[in-house]
Order: C-alpha cells, then sequence, then structure tokens
C-alpha cells in the first residue's frame, strides 16, 4: 500500500490470534513505499489447525490520515520434505561469533526452515564433538534453537567449533546444514587461573618426565613459568600448555627435603606479559611400599603329636617392614581347601583349632596352610609364610577282638585245617596292625602271627574231649612314634569238637555158640546179646538184621534198646542134629554220615529132643577159647570216575576169587582133618536112663552124627562139675537152674 507522503503501518490484530506475524514495515521504492508483513522466527504455522490468518493493518500518514485495511493470508498445506533455508543451507553454512565470557547453555543460533514441521521436527547435531578440542558438547532443541555448552568458553577464546545439523520429519525426511561458532576474546578480560586445587600428591616411584597435574588459566596466548623456587631440581611446567612434570628420580631416602616441595607458577599473556596471574602450589611425594614384611619365622615346619589339644599355640609371627619402623600389618589365614578349620589365627598367634587326629588323617598325615602378613604401605605388600605341620602317631587304642569268639571242627579234621580266624581290630593307624600269639603252649593248634588264623597240629577225638579254650594275646606295633611302646590285649575263643561217626557198634559177647533141643516152645529165647555205641551212648540206638545163617526163618530178633534178643521158631527144627552159623549185622544210628556196622556171630547147636530124658529142654551157651572175629563194616559213599571204577571192578573180582579159593582150602584142610574132630560129650542123663543110652544103638549113632556135624572147636555140652561137692550137674541158661547128675 503506497501514500504520498512518510507513512507508518502498523499490525493491529491478527485473527485467529497468532504471534506468528512481526510488525510490518515500509521500504521506499522510486513510485512510493512498499509494505511488507514477515513471518517471526518463531513461526510455526500448521494448515491443519489455521490454513487462514485475518492481518488488520493501519497506515497513518504524517498529514494525520489513518486507514485501515485487511489483509487476508492463506496458509497452504505442504507435505514435502523439510526444506533449510538462509546461509545454513549454503556450502559454506551460517557462521556466529561469541565472546569467550558467553554464559553456558545460551542461544547462539536458530535453525531456520521453509515451514514449520510442528511437532514432528527433530533437530540433532550429526558432526562429533572430540572432548579434548571441545569444552563440552552443543545441544540443539526441538525448536532448531543451537545452545552453548554447559562449561564456559573461558580458554578457548580463538577457537572455532564447526557443527553440522540435521532437521527430520516424521517420514524421517531430512535437511541438513554448517554452523560454525567462532570464540572471540573478551577484551576486558583478565588473566585468572582456574579454580585449580592446590595440593597434589605424587609416588615416590614416579619416573622422571611424569606428569604431575595441569595448570589452565582464562586468557588467550599465554605462557606459564615457574616464578619459586627460582631454581627447581625436580619439577618443570611446559611454557604452553601448563603440565608440570619431575625431572629428576624421586628418592625420599637421598633426599628426605624431597617429601614436600612449593611452587609458585605464573601465567601472562604473550603480547601482554604484564596480564598476568600467580598460583602457589605444594606437591607432596608419597612414600612407596618397596619391600613386603619380613616375618620371622620365614617357614614354619614342625611336628606334633595327634593328642595335642585344641587351641595349643603352634607358631607366633614377627614381622617388620624395612620400608617403615613403626609399619602395623594385618594377619590374614588361607587355610587349605580340603582342610579349612584345622589351624585358627590370632593376630600374628597361630592355633590349633582341631585336633589332628593321625587315624582320622590317614593316609594324609601332613596340615598345610598360609599366613598373609600386609603391610599398610602404599601399595600395600603383602608376605606369604607357609605353614606346614606334620602329625606324629601315638599309640591310643589297644586291640581287641570281635566275634566269633568259638569254632567247630570235625573230630576227623586233618593236621593242618584251618579251623578258624581271630578278627582283631585296632583303630590306631595303620588299622588292625597285630601280632596274634597263644598264652601258653597249645601243641594241638597252631596260630599264625600276622593273619590270626588257627590250623589244627593233631587228631582229635570227640569221645575223649568234646572242647578247647585257647587264650589269645593280641599285640599291636608300629602304630606309635616311638617304635618300642606298644599295647596288648586278649580274647578267649573256644573250639568245640564236633562228633564224627567213627567208632562202629560194640557188642558183647561178639562170636557165642549154643545149644539148644528141637521141639521148644515157639518163640523161645535162644540168647542175648548187649551193644554200645562210643560215638552215641546217650543215644544207643541200633538197628538188626540177620544177615547170614537163617535162609528157613528158623530164627528171629527183638531189640529193646542196647539188648538184641534171639528167639528160635521149634516146629521148623528137623529131628536130625544140625547147627546154625548166624551172622547177625549190627548198624548204629550215629551223628553223621557214613553208619558203621558190626556182624555178630552166633553159632547154635540143634540137638533132636529123646523123649526118655525127664529133664526140660536146655539151651547151651558155650564160651569159645579162641579170640573172637570183629567184623566192621563202614558204608561209604564214593563216585570215582568211570574209568576207575572198570579198573577196580576187574581187580576185585580177581581179588575176590584168590581169596575165595584160599578160604575154601583152608576150611576143607580144617573140617577134614582128624585132630580137629572130636567127639562131643553126651548130656547126662538120669541114671534110669543110662541102661537105655548103653542099649539104644539109633541114640548112639544120631549122637554121633550130631558130633561130626559140629565146628572144629571145642564144644560146652552144658556138663558141669560142682568144685565144693565134686558132683556132676547140667545148667539150663533158659531158667538158671541146675540139674544134679
Amino acid at each position: 500500500m503506497v501514500t504520498p507522503t512518510s507513512p507508518n503501518l502498523e499490525l493491529l490484530s491478527v485473527r485467529p490470534f497468532s504471534t506468528f506475524f512481526n510488525q510490518p514495515g515500509l521500504i521506499r521504492t522510486m513510485d512510493g513505499f512498499l509494505g511488507k508483513v514477515s513471518l517471526s522466527s518463531a513461526a510455526a504455522l500448521d494448515a491443519r489447525q489455521a490454513n487462514q490468518y485475518i492481518l488488520k493493518l493501519k497506515v497513518s500518514c504524517g498529514s494525520g490520515e489513518e486507514t485501515e485495511q485487511p489483509l487476508s493470508v492463506t496458509v497452504l498445506r505442504d507435505d514435502g520434505p523439510p526444506v533449510c533455508t538462509g546461509l545454513f543451507d549454503s556450502p559454506a553454512g551460517a557462521r556466529v561469533q561469541v565472546l569467550e565470557t558467553v554464559a553456558p547453555e545460551s542461544q547462539l543460533y536458530t535453525v531456520l526452515l521453509r515451514r514449520d514441521l510442528g511437532s514432528s521436527q527433530r533437530v540433532r547435531i550429526v558432526s562429533p564433538q572430540s572432548p579434548p578440542y571441545f569444552p563440552g558438547s552443543f545441544t540443539v532443541d526441538s525448536r532448531g534453537h543451537v545452545l552453548a555448552p554447559n562449561e564456559s568458553f573461558v580458554g578457548h577464546a580463538g577457537k572455532t567449533f564447526r557443527l553440522q545439523i540435521s532437521v527430520t520429519d516424521g517420514k524421517n525426511r531430512s535437511c541438513q546444514g554448517t554452523l560454525t561458532v567462532e570464540v572471540l576474546p573478551d577484551p576486558h578480560n583478565r588473566v585468572s587461573f582456574w579454580n585449580h586445587p592446590q595440593d597434589f600428591n605424587i609416588s615416590e616411584s614416579a619416573s622422571p618426565g611424569s606428569r604431575v597435574t595441569q595448570l589452565q588459566a582464562n586468557g588467550s596466548n599465554l605462557l606459564y613459568d615457574i616464578m619459586a623456587p627460582e631454581h627447581c631440581p625436580l619439577y618443570s611446567i611446559g611454557p604452553e600448555d601448563g603440565t608440570i612434570r619431575t625431572t629428576s628420580p624421586l628418592d625420599l631416602g637421598r633426599d628426605p627435603g624431597a617429601a614436600v616441595t612449593w611452587l609458585q607458577v605464573k601465567a601472562y599473556e604473550r603480547a601482554r606479559p604484564g596480564n598476568s596471574a600467580r598460583l602457589s602450589i605444594s606437591i607432596t611425594v608419597v612414600p612407596t611400599n618397596r619391600w613386603s614384611p619380613r616375618c620371622s619365622p620365614a617357614l614354619l615346619v614342625t611336628q606334633v603329636p595327634e593328642t595335642k589339644p585344641n587351641g595349643s599355640v603352634l607358631m607366633t609371627l614377627s614381622c617388620s617392614d624395612p620400608d617403615s619402623g613403626n609399619a602395623s600389618f594385618s594377619y590374614r589365614l588361607q587355610p587349605n581347601e580340603t582342610q579349612p578349620y584345622n589351624f585358627r589365627l590370632q593376630n600374628s598367634v597361630l592355633r590349633m583349632n582341631t585336633t589332628l587326629d593321625y587315624d582320622s588323617a590317614s593316609p594324609d598325615f601332613q596340615y598345610t596352610a598360609t599366613i598373609l602378613v600386609t603391610d599398610n604401605g602404599h601399595p600395600p605388600l603383602t608376605t606369604q609364610v607357609p605353614v606346614m605341620v606334620t602329625v606324629t602317631p601315638v599309640n591310643e587304642h589297644a586291640p581287641r577282638c570281635s566275634p566269633p569268639f568259638t569254632f567247630l571242627v570235625r573230630e576227623d579234621a586233618l593236621p593242618g585245617h584251618q579251623v578258624g580266624t581271630i578278627h582283631g581290630f585296632d583303630t590306631d593307624y595303620p588299622f588292625n596292625n597285630i601280632d596274634y600269639r597263644i598264652s601258653g603252649s597249645s601243641k594241638l593248634f597252631y596260630l599264625d602271627h600276622r593273619k590270626g588264623q588257627i590250623y589244627l597240629l593233631g587228631p582229635l577225638d570227640y569221645e575223649t574231649r568234646r572242647s578247647y579254650t585257647l587264650t589269645i594275646s593280641l599285640t599291636d606295633w608300629g602304630q606309635d612314634q616311638d617304635p618300642t611302646k606298644h599295647l596288648s590285649g586278649s580274647c578267649a575263643v573256644t573250639i568245640e569238637v564236633q562228633d564224627v561217626n567213627d567208632n562202629p557198634p560194640e557188642c558183647t559177647p561178639p562170636y557165642q555158640e549154643l545149644t539148644i533141643y528141637s521141639k521148644l516152645r515157639t518163640s523161645t529165647e535162644v540168647g542175648r546179646i548187649a551193644c554200645w555205641d562210643r560215638d552215641a551212648p546217650e543215644r544207643q540206638r541200633f538197628s538188626y538184621t540177620i544177615v547170614g545163617g537163617n535162609n528157613k526163618g528158623d530164627f528171629h530178633l527183638s531189640a529193646g534198646g542196647q539188648l538184641l534178643t534171639l528167639f528160635h521158631d521149634s516146629s521148623s527144627f528137623q529131628p536130625d542134629s544140625r547147627t546154625h552159623q548166624l551172622l547177625i549185622r549190627v548198624v548204629d544210628d550215629g551223628p553223621t554220615f557214613p553208619r558203621l556196622s558190626t556182624t555178630v556171630t552166633v553159632l547154635v547147636h540143634v540137638f533132636p529132643r529123646v523123649t526118655a530124658v525127664t529133664a526140660t529142654s536146655t539151651v547151651t551157651p558155650t564160651t569159645p577159647s579162641a579170640i573172637p572175629l570183629l567184623v566192621t563194616g563202614i558204608e561209604l559213599y564214593w563216585a570215582p570216575e568211570p574209568w576207575f571204577v572198570a579198573v577196580l571192578t576187574v581187580t576185585g573180582a580177581l581179588l575176590i576169587i584168590t581169596l575165595g579159593w584160599l578160604l575154601y582150602a583152608s576150611l576143607s584142610r580144617m573140617v577134614l582133618s582128624p585132630s580137629t574132630i572130636r567127639k562131643p560129650s553126651l548130656p547126662l542123663l538120669h541114671p534110669s536112663a543110662k541102661e537105655n543110652e548103653k542099649t539104644t544103638d539109633g541114640l548112639q549113632s544120631n549122637k554121633e552124627e550130631a558130633a561130626g556135624s559140629i565146628p572144629a572147636l571145642q564144644l560146652f555140652d552144658g556138663r558141669a562139675q560142682d568144685p565144693v561137692t565134686g558132683r556132676d550137674y547140667l545148667f539150663d541158661s533158659n531158667t538158671g537152674a541146675r540139674h544134679w547128675i
């Protein structure tokens, strides 16, 4: 809008209300004045929220005329990428200058866009900001305001910082620009040191050239120098960077005065040396701990008996530090992982924490640990004191026996048979290291001294002695540090003999000869045999069997305990005389197998009964004058190899044939020899019957036949004589009566 005079253009209102527009201005042209309305830098137009603004403008002329005119601004929707404007988008980028005294986080620049992106706008600095060069990081907010670092620019005068900034919308579309920030010195600023600490420490072990600290002052083009002491042999300062370094070794032993050094440092401008500042600092040399503690003893190697009580002192350490005469030490016990609780440490005193049992620790008899001694130097140094404790044995427990205490052995066991083993035990290590002895002398048993095994030396007889008691002495050895120290114990063991059936039954008489007459009563007792067994005298049970001479069943047996009674059946006898040789087999009922037997031989002479005889039938036992023959049979079970059975069968057959022939020849000579045949004595008869005896030829011939059938032995015919009266009589074996003749 142009007026002929010098006008004044004002913005009265914006509808809807907005601060996006700046106050308008007039530009003189050849034809007059041109009004210009611009958007403010904070404008954020958004067609979605308001697509039209009505601006009410007022024009005032110098003549006092005024007029108001509306101006319509339409906001068009633009969905294109963000577009950076101004020098920021140029190749050289935008450039701003700031004084070094500018406040931290001050707004330095605003990034301009062709259109406002609204809340979707993201602005960030994408170029690196290296800390050694940058005093801190520049930041930019979402509205594009570039802010100074949170640290001051003081000391960075003359530096330029180039920042590359990226603006991104919600669709990840972006534009980039460059901003260069130049820091200018403040002409009114004086040189001053920063707020540095004034006390510094350095280790005595620092080598020459080691850095102590770096001093910094405010100012441009500064130089640094040490003003005092005038000649400093230990330290120097970099004239341009203000870094203080060591120049020689720091040895407090040679130069105790080097412990603390005071320096006065000056910072001044190169162009204006008068513009300067001074700072006093102290440098303390910290002694270096070069030597670890020295302890006595440096190594503990000792022996303790296993009975040493808990809490006993094993060692007391005495330590010193070559670096310091008044150093203090801390002690720490580092136990063996497998033996963590055997020792305990109280300050410098090492004690036993448990009883070191040699027996339970076997075969590991050594206990180890390490004592760590640390001084209070810088840095702290530690010394290790190894501990090795060897436990020596003590013979504490006497040996003892464990069951069994009774051993069983068969009475038929052969010499060398192992009867049993004595089980001794001793809880001292080495365990069960025992010597066994039989207290007293024993000719029947032998004891292995090391193994405790009892062996048989001679024969046993259950019937003679059934048990033996041995006192066993046990002595340990090799269980004490002193080899002469032994402990002893004893125990009694019983060896019981087991009965074995090794004695056949014994019968009396083993051989007897009886004379009887025919036509006796049925089941008349002929004789008795008494038997017993040495293996089982308390039982005395037998089985009896007639195994020979009773082919026609003329006799039978009745057994009662130890007594065997022989009976006959007279109805089966023939009227002629004859002799029966009975073989009676007696089998025992022994405690073990095999069953043993005895054969009893009974000769029974049977004579026909004479009717003229008035005396009763008599049974006349005759005791042989020859030694009786005792036949013992043993039943054994044996399963030999087949080939051995065949050989044995053939050999046995040949042997039996030979023995049979020899027996037959011998019996033939005995029977046929005239010297072995004698006429038996006739039984005494009643006096009235003597004449009949002389006149009876048939009876005489029968007696001679009966006598000829008796074996060649001296027979007893029942005739006897009373030694007092001299009278003859016949003895009745059944009734025990005497019949005088």
